[in-house]
């Protein structure tokens, strides 16, 4: 198969999750505003309204929701790109392709999503009356960081769950911790100082916070935390497509 080939089974991948999760969904793509949304609505009754988590000045709710949607890009899909390979097990032992196609659909299915929430988004930034500034340029470099992360955490935890199917469960419960443990609900500023390095190794902390700083706050975003998770985003993403490589060899045998 040619590289246009590939491409088309990705776009052809892609077509699929996209029209399987929403063609007989009542509310169809609106599905993809309402997950955070709907988070947003919990987190400010219970983070601002009752824990009065600040907010660094603006309201809440457009605080929390310029990180729910990175947010749930990547989390929706590492929880359905965990289980792709078996999903596609068909696929995958009867016909050779690049195996990585399979969790980079994933990945390419929830752009839709992305781009949804972010169009809300747009509105709702209208609505509160925040009007982007020159830092809203930087956005692209947060989406990159982002993709890069998702992809290669989700290729990662793909081929490991064909060897043991109890990574998929295991990743279900870390996704659930790790929204409290990434700065969506509060600031990084609200941590505390001694564990705040913890946070600065989880590279989503950079991308959730440079999305804020960039679209809500219009300022620089703090540049020592971005290169740590770029540096580590990029060590993530080369080592997970090097093991993804070698592990796709034997995937047929196993599935």
């Amino acid at each position: 198969m040619s590289g246009s080939a590939y491409f088309e089974l990705l776009m052809n991948l892609t077509k699929r999750e996209v029209k399987g999760r929403y063609s007989q969904s009542f509310f169809g793509i609106a599905w993809a505003i309402v997950q955070p949304l709907s988070a947003m609505v919990v987190f400010t009754i219970v983070f601002s309204r009752v824990a009065k988590m600040p907010s660094d000045g603006v309201p809440y709710p457009i605080f929390a929701y310029a990180a729910l949607v990175p947010w749930f890009f990547f989390s929706n899909s590492v929880a359905s790109g965990t289980m792709s390979l078996i999903t596609y097990r068909n696929i995958v032992t009867k016909t050779y392709f690049p195996r990585e196609i399979v969790p980079l659909s994933q990945v390419c299915s929830r752009l839709i999503d992305f781009c949804a929430a972010s169009a809300f988004y747009a509105g709702f930034m209208a609505y509160y009356r925040v009007t982007p500034g020159p830092w809203a340029l930087m956005t692209p470099v947060f989406f990159l960081l982002l993709i890069l992360f998702t992809v290669g955490f989700t290729m990662a935890t793909s081929a490991i769950n064909v060897f043991y199917r109890d990574v998929n469960p295991v990743v279900q419960i870390a996704l659930q911790l790790w929204l409290y443990l990434t700065p969506v609900a509060y600031p990084l500023s609200a941590t505390s100082a001694r564990f705040r390095w913890l946070f600065v190794l989880n590279p989503l902390t950079a991308i959730v916070e440079g999305f804020r700083s960039s679209l809500v706050f219009g300022r620089a975003p703090d540049w020592s935390t971005v290169s740590v998770s770029a540096a580590i985003t990029l060590a993530l993403f080369g080592s997970a497509f090097m093991m993804f490589k070698k592990m796709d060899k034997y995937f047929a045998d196993v599935i």
